[in-house]
């Protein structure tokens, strides 16, 4: 559950702008309201949704990830899309700091967006899985 104080401006956020796929926009009644997304080639979804348990306030959900095996691909296909993101972090043992060229990202290779509440999420390059 990502929690959300618009649906349709989130479902459009995560359609339109991020690119997951809509899988589908339930009505249950005008007080329930749950639309299941879920990022390409992906086994997991994230739902937004009206009149769900839990409540909780919108844009309160941090450290939401997804994994990729381009950080730099998914950074500019992010940015095409409109969304506001940072540009290309590395993790190390101060923090993070700015990717500079010849850098390994495997695994401590990011970037990081907010949704139009402010949940946010982080993107990390991992090439292949063991």
């Amino acid at each position: 559950m990502v929690p959300v104080s618009d649906l349709d401006r989130a479902k459009s956020f995560y359609a339109d702008k991020v690119g997951f796929n809509v899988d589908h926009d339930t009505k249950i009644s005008d007080e329930n309201r749950v639309v299941q997304l879920t990022p390409p080639g992906s086994g997991c979804s994230i739902v937004v949704g009206k009149g769900i348990v839990p409540e909780m306030a919108p844009g309160s959900l941090k450290g939401l990830q997804l994994v990729v095996s381009d950080i730099h691909a998914a950074h500019d296909q992010l940015v095409e899309r409109g969304v506001e993101v940072s540009d290309v972090q590395v993790a190390d043992e101060s923090g993070f700091r700015p990717s500079r060229e010849g850098d390994a990202l495997d695994n401590v290779g990011f970037v990081f967006f907010n949704d139009p509440d402010g949940n946010g999420w982080a993107v990390q390059q991992i090439s292949a899985r063991g």
